[in-house]
């Protein structure tokens, strides 16, 4: 026996007895022999809602290549289409159809025994215990019964036929379509890995999480968009700052407004008492100018965003001064202008700004917010800090997700490793530490933990919470992997030489295997078994880019999700699939709308990489995580010979009488 007695123990109040112990063992050797189940990996939804919740739906490809697989042979293409559409949106598509559609009844019976045949095929690799999980409450048992019924096929068929002839006469066909389908949609897919970037500048990032929160499996790796929300929700005031600028940049605070009951309201007024003459352009929103409602929201919008982004750099320079461990003193702006001239020194030159007009900055303390800002950001903050649901998801953000995480041989993270010059991780000195790799990251994750959970007021929380704007933009952040951000650079010098952000070493050295094989390593997986999935950094396939990296060993697959960036890459990005087949890589064409989807029963169109396929179907037995059940089997084996041998007294629940 190789458990310590104390586990044992404690093992003993799940399972209390022989029997339970014993069922629990059958059960597990079971579940080793199945297929191993499909995991989504995903990255960059950058808060484009209706494009995430539409390949949720559709479970990224998965279930139209079911619908194909059984009836492309008997339904033609609308048809494959309309059902598929159907699944994806039965409340919507019910209603359609039935406006078209007089032959209720077979349209019913047919439509029923489609979503079961389907339901059928998925449900084959799971185990009966995860089957119910994801069964509805108030139609599990129904589709349990006919999804048996399927299994038996003509032995029960007269049984299924009375239940589903039943439905039908107490008129609960729809709602039974609608749990059908919403089942195919949780079933599809066992996990997703969320490998960041949540937020940014779509529409609905608080939709997403939402989306993420009701899924049954779901893991994540902090983005370094997610990160400065995760900072501001915690405090940090230069975060808060940098959320509200990109927001405005953007012309979009839904997600602020109405998404968290983000009051911006003290902004638009300090805006128009401070910044209501200043005629400068270089703020205008970077959208379309008919996206937005009116002329004067255009100005409105741009003046707000001005008076924000100096509050940010203002914020941003008394953190560097606070913190001189962040080595960050070269990236002080306000303090290196020249009010005089209208000029700025940076790195030993001298620059023109564009815009000049700095109502709220005294020239003789340029970083000093003044009486009105400071009463502003702190009706800010405390809108920040009361906003229940930013709250709820950043909460969730912090339970399910991390710096990086392994499942299955697969190390994910969002950005980047540091990388020397030579290859090797680089040592990182940060806060009095000398740290790499795997331990570097672990530290980072520790301290953004206490920034959010950590008692406030205290020296190590305020160290954390500034910590989480190094997350966001330090040079050393794995999150960002760039020597510097140039937001003031892009706003006021027109040279677009300073505005560039250098990547670091991690991105040149992602191609050599060696490079990826030492972090690997470092990781504690076997390089020869394993690879680095990533997001981040968009794949130009229009120039030529593939996602595969050193030999297959690195997959890059920022999702494309962000419209801005779809004209450049020429696709809206890549997800990946590992299943019982092994791994393909998915090329996502732009989404259009969901009414489309609905409507005109458009998808999103796709195409699969051949990358990685086993020479034989995987089995849980084959992967990690039946690593995991196998070790729970020997501790369970440790368990029951306890109870046989009497070193633990079973317990047993008293007959009801």
């Amino acid at each position: 026996m190789k458990n310590d007695p104390k586990y044992l123990k404690l093992l003993s109040n799940r399972f209390p007895n022989a029997a339970q112990v014993g069922k629990e063992i059958i059960l597990l050797e079971a579940l080793l022999s199945l297929p191993k189940s499909p995991e989504l990996f995903i990255s960059d939804i950058h808060g484009e809602h209706e494009t995430f919740q539409h390949m949720l739906r559709n479970g990224s490809g998965l279930i139209r290549q079911k619908i194909s697989d059984l009836f492309s042979e008997t339904l033609s293409e609308k048809d494959l289409r309309r059902l598929a559409a159907l699944i994806y949106y039965p409340h919507e598509k019910l209603q359609i159809i039935k406006r078209e559609n007089n032959d209720w009844e077979n349209f019913y019976t047919s439509t029923i025994k489609r979503l079961l045949s389907i339901a059928y095929e998925l449900t084959s690799i799971y185990t009966k215990r995860k089957i119910d999980r994801l069964l509805s409450r108030d139609y599990g048992l129904i589709i349990s019964e006919l999804l048996q019924g399927e299994a038996l096929g003509e032995r029960k068929s007269a049984y299924n036929e009375r239940l589903l002839r039943t439905v039908m006469e107490i008129g609960a066909c729809d709602k039974l379509i609608i749990a059908l389908a919403e089942f195919i949609q949780r079933i599809a897919i066992s996990k997703i890995h969320v490998i960041g970037d949540i937020y940014d500048r779509g529409p609905g990032a608080e939709t997403v999480m939402d989306s993420l929160i009701d899924y049954h499996a779901v893991d994540i790796q902090w983005g370094n968009h997610d990160i400065v929300w995760m900072g501001a929700a915690s405090g940090s005031l230069a975060c808060m700052a940098n959320v509200i600028r990109l927001s405005l940049r953007y012309a979009n605070t839904d997600t602020l407004e109405k998404g968290y009951g983000i009051n911006l309201i003290p902004l638009a007024s300090f805006a128009l008492e401070h910044y209501k003459e200043d005629k400068s352009l270089i703020f205008n929103p970077k959208v379309n100018a008919e996206d937005l409602l009116n002329e004067s929201e255009h100005w409105l919008n741009r003046i707000m965003h001005k008076a924000i982004s100096i509050i940010q750099f203002k914020l941003e320079e008394q953190l560097i001064d606070r913190r001189p461990d962040f080595r960050l003193t070269h990236r002080k702006m306000l303090s290196n202008i020249n009010f005089d001239t209208g000029e700025i020194l940076i790195e030993g030159k001298t620059y023109a700004l564009k815009d000049t007009y700095f109502p709220t900055i005294d020239p003789a303390d340029p970083t000093k917010l003044s009486k009105e800002e400071q009463d502003l950001v702190a009706q800010l903050s405390e809108s920040f800090q009361h906003s229940k649901r930013l709250k709820e998801h950043v909460q969730f953000l912090f339970e399910k997700g991390s710096m990086y995480h392994i499942s299955n041989d697969c190390l994910l993270f969002h950005g980047s490793i540091p990388i020397d010059k030579n290859g090797d991780l680089a040592l990182v000195e940060m806060l009095g530490k000398k740290l790499k790799g795997r331990e570097y990251l672990d530290f980072l994750d520790k301290i953004a933990r206490e920034a959010f959970s950590g008692m406030v007021g205290t020296a190590e929380n305020d160290l954390a919470v500034d910590m989480m704007w190094y997350l966001w933009a330090g040079p050393q952040s794995p999150l960002f992997g760039k020597d510097k951000m140039t937001t003031f650079e892009r706003y006021f010098i027109n040279d677009p030489s300073i505005h560039q952000e250098a990547k670091g070493y991690y991105y040149y050295y992602r191609d050599d295997t060696a490079t990826v094989n030492k972090i690997l390593e470092d990781f504690g997986l076997d390089a020869e078994n394993s690879i680095i999935i990533n997001g981040h950094v968009p794949v130009v396939v229009k120039k030529g880019e593939n996602p595969i990296k050193a030999n297959g060993k690195l997959i890059v697959i920022d999702g494309g999700f962000a419209k801005a960036y779809q004209s450049e890459t020429g696709i809206a990005g890549y997800t990946l699939i590992f299943d019982d087949l092994g791994k393909q890589i998915i090329a996502h064409l732009p989404f259009e709308s969901t009414e489309k989807a609905i409507e005109d029963e458009i998808d999103i169109l796709s195409s699969e990489t051949l990358y990685s396929y086993s020479d034989k179907p995987l089995k849980v037995a084959d992967i990690r995580d039946g690593d995991k059940i196998k070790s729970m089997i020997e501790d369970l084996k440790d368990l029951l010979s306890c109870y046989r041998s009497g070193l633990l007294t079973e317990r047993f629940q008293p007959l009801e009488s």
